[in-house]
């Protein structure tokens, strides 16, 4: 029996899968990953946090859900009574009571993204020294559950809407078929302003001092209580560089008849959101590594 060993045959090993490592050691990665895929592999976390959010908002109350009914009815009448019949501020014809809930429901969507998520590695930093998952999850998890309020004061604002549509005080536009895309647009651009300013207060706390304040402001220099039509011409050009003005402006063209559809603004405002989302998504994972040593 020959007793020679031929080495020219290549052996073949099995390729392990990363789910039979306990830990993996990778290379560092580049700044523009944005961790996709480790979203996607955490899905049932995020469906958990979700879930969390929802049921957290009305457990122990008395009214449950119906308090997401309650608080826009509520600041709606408090401006038809402010800025209605106090102030005198034109609704571009239509009722008081819809101009100010369209203003107010799509506003209470985008504040309360950009609020919560602003504070998200203060508010989690208990849940983010003890394990390890996607950052990320957690800002995404917020805009998710708010979604799910925003459906439910929406869907009071369409039952108004459709009273005074047969009363011949409201009509629809084509542009109504715009609104996942308007709805889309709020929640990443409240999702992107939100983390990068999340990621600034790590280092800069001053600046959460200036959340609600600056959030406020930012009610004001947005058509929510006034028309676009209603500006003067001076101060137009100041508003154009909001991007959520043509949102708004576009939500009551489409579901009201009033206000100004231009689709150039609307673009611009499409762009500006990707790119705060992009920039926002990078600097958030860029600071979630050293957010513990300062947080």
């Amino acid at each position: 029996m020959s007793n020679t060993v031929y080495f020219n045959q290549p052996v073949k090993h099995k390729p392990e899968s990363d789910e039979n490592w306990d830990l993996l050691i990778r290379p560092q990665e580049s700044l523009l990953t944005l961790k996709l895929r480790d979203v996607w592999r955490y899905r049932d976390l995020l469906y958990l946090f979700v879930r969390r959010d929802i049921v957290s908002f009305y457990k122990q109350t008395i009214l449950g859900p119906i308090w997401f009914f309650i608080q826009p009815l509520m600041t709606t009448l408090i401006y038809v009574v402010v800025f209605g019949q106090i102030a005198g501020l034109s609704t571009d014809g239509l009722p008081q009571l819809l101009f100010y809930l369209c203003g107010v429901t799509f506003w209470n969507y985008f504040s309360e993204c950009f609020s919560k998520t602003a504070t998200v590695f203060r508010d989690n930093a208990h849940l983010f020294g003890k394990v390890y998952f996607p950052r990320i999850i957690t800002p995404l998890s917020i805009v998710l559950s708010n979604l799910f309020r925003f459906a439910i004061q929406f869907s009071l604002f369409v039952l108004i809407a459709v009273y005074y549509y047969f009363q011949g005080k409201a009509q629809v536009q084509l542009t109504i078929m715009l609104f996942p895309l308007l709805v889309a647009m709020m929640a990443f651009l409240g999702l992107g302003l939100g983390m990068l300013f999340s990621a600034m207060t790590t280092k800069y706390r001053d600046l959460s001092y200036l959340l609600q304040f600056g959030i406020q402001l930012l009610m004001y220099a947005t058509p929510v209580i006034y028309p676009l039509s209603q500006v003067p011409e001076r101060l137009k050009p100041v508003l154009a560089w909001n991007p959520l003005s043509p949102i708004f402006e576009t939500a009551r063209h489409g579901f009201l008849g009033a206000g100004a559809f231009a689709p150039m603004d609307l673009a611009y405002s499409l762009v500006f959101t990707l790119v705060v989302l992009l920039l926002s998504t990078v600097i958030f994972n860029r600071v979630e590594r050293t957010f513990m040593d300062t947080v």
